[in-house]
């Protein structure tokens, strides 16, 4: 067991490293590094293909108002698609909220898209919540924090002042199985955290769960994975105050 905790330690600081510096070091080989380069031009251009229509609808969004620069921006998997009022729960943000959510998704879809997703919005703040799917299709906790890591990098390179804020993997009843996973995958990527300045993880996963310790099931929907509106109300009141916010009375930077 330590032995594991400190393989953790190891590779979350060499992950933080990483994600700070934005340089190749971390691939000290160049042909190691070319060798990575074209792997993830591959599965940029097949999860291009295999998402084509939500990317599609994205970009129609962005060409009847693009966001402007120094919103937040929520990207993730269906649990940010589904947050329908999300831009109305948030509605002091400055510069506003920009929902990239994309159902079915995992978090390493989202590591591949963080520029098209993220970058390219230049927001002050992203918040990502996915992981549950990667957990779910048979990935472990150490390669989701790996993804997660690869995201946060792409971001830190390109906009280096941007807060990164993780929202942990939350515990949903048709999920109940994969909980040890899922506590794991939570740990290490806090962890990751603690190491990367302008950053934070906001645990979700603690207040879902009833005193049995099991989800709380008013919280979720029919399906047991999605949320009902009581459960985006508890995300809310645990999101807000992680949020930059303006004043009250104050137009200020307002969309």
């Amino acid at each position: 067991m330590k032995t594991a905790l400190a393989a953790v330690v190891l590779l979350t600081a060499a992950l933080a490293a990483n994600a700070q510096s934005a340089s190749s070091s971390f691939f000290p080989q160049e042909t190691e590094t070319a060798a990575a380069d074209a792997s993830a031009t591959r599965d940029y251009l097949a999860a291009k293909e295999r998402w084509h229509n939500e990317l599609a609808a994205f970009a129609r969004a962005d060409q009847e108002r693009f966001p402007g620069p120094g919103g937040v921006v929520f990207v993730g998997s269906s649990t940010v698609r589904m947050w329908t009022r999300l831009a109305q729960d948030f509605p002091r943000v400055p510069g506003g909220v920009v929902n990239r959510g994309f159902g079915g998704s995992t978090l390493n879809d989202c590591s591949l898209f963080a520029r098209d997703l993220v970058v390219r919005y230049k927001p002050r703040q992203v918040v990502v919540y996915a992981g549950d799917n990667d957990l779910a299709e048979g990935r472990t906790p150490l390669q989701v924090l790996d993804s997660f890591a690869r995201l946060a990098n792409a971001v830190r390179a390109e906009l280096p002042d941007t807060r990164i804020s993780f929202v942990s993997v939350k515990p949903s009843p048709s999920r109940e199985q994969l909980m040890p996973q899922i506590r794991e995958t939570n740990h290490v990527i806090s962890a990751y955290l603690n190491l990367l300045p302008n950053s934070e993880f906001i645990d979700v996963y603690t207040p879902m769960l009833g005193a049995d310790g099991r989800p709380r099931p008013e919280l979720f929907r029919g399906d047991k994975l999605h949320m009902t509106d009581e459960g985006y109300r508890l995300w809310h009141a645990v999101i807000a105050p992680h949020l930059p916010s303006i004043a009250p009375g104050s137009t200020a930077s307002l969309p």
